[in-house]
């Protein structure tokens, strides 16, 4: 992948650690360089945990837990739909369709049994590492569905034109396209306005 194409990151990283227990978060923190992250701890509560994210803006979080609970789940659904992280989940919990859920709500790395202050490092790296890979093809994605959808508002304008103004195809886009520029707008905008009042038109019939 170009390096263009990768999702850029702040010489330091802020992580918010998520715990139940202090003692079982310790490996974490002198696993860490604190020249490199600059940890935030929070107790466990969905509550806390939505608000820590809020306020604190977090490069990457990281939650030791026994168990998720339903509070958890629904924090990191909404994190996940409105403020993505990479996510590492250090748990006692093997359920395999706890674990599909987890990783569907954006964890990006989930971690059974005790916390291996060796692996940390790299278990953050490839975490991080799989969250941008996931987040750019999220855009590719996003970006590809609205050409899509601006290629289908394009085509139906033109079609409108083509049956009412007895268009050919190339005179219907050059109006659209005239349309936009004299406007000074993007031409899906042109063709959803247009088919707005096409769609009034035709419910005055």
């Amino acid at each position: 992948m170009n390096d263009k194409n990768k999702l850029s990151l702040p010489s330091k990283l802020n992580v918010l650690l998520v715990e139940i227990e202090q003692h079982k978060t310790t490996p974490i923190e002198v696993s860490l360089d604190p020249e490199r992250y600059h940890i935030v701890r929070v107790s466990h509560s969905g509550l806390s945990l939505l608000k820590a994210v809020e306020s604190l803006e977090p490069d990457i979080i990281i939650i030791d837990i026994e168990s998720p609970d339903r509070d958890m789940f629904e924090s990191l659904n909404q994190i996940s739909n409105s403020k993505p992280r990479p996510v590492i989940m250090f748990s006692e919990q093997d359920d395999t369709n706890t674990i599909n859920e987890l990783v569907r709500l954006g964890v990006s790395a989930y971690v059974v049994g005790e916390i291996n202050k060796v692996r940390v490092k790299s278990i953050i790296d490839i975490a991080m590492a799989r969250f941008s890979e996931n987040q750019l093809l999220k855009n590719e994605l996003k970006l590809t569905k609205e050409k899509l959808s601006t290629q289908k508002n394009v085509e139906k304008a033109k079609l409108w034109l083509m049956q009412t103004k007895d268009y050919n195809e190339t005179q219907a886009y050059h109006c659209l396209r005239k349309m936009a520029m004299d406007n000074s707008q993007k031409m899906d905008e042109v063709a959803k306005n247009m088919l707005s009042v096409a769609a009034i038109f035709e419910g005055t019939k």
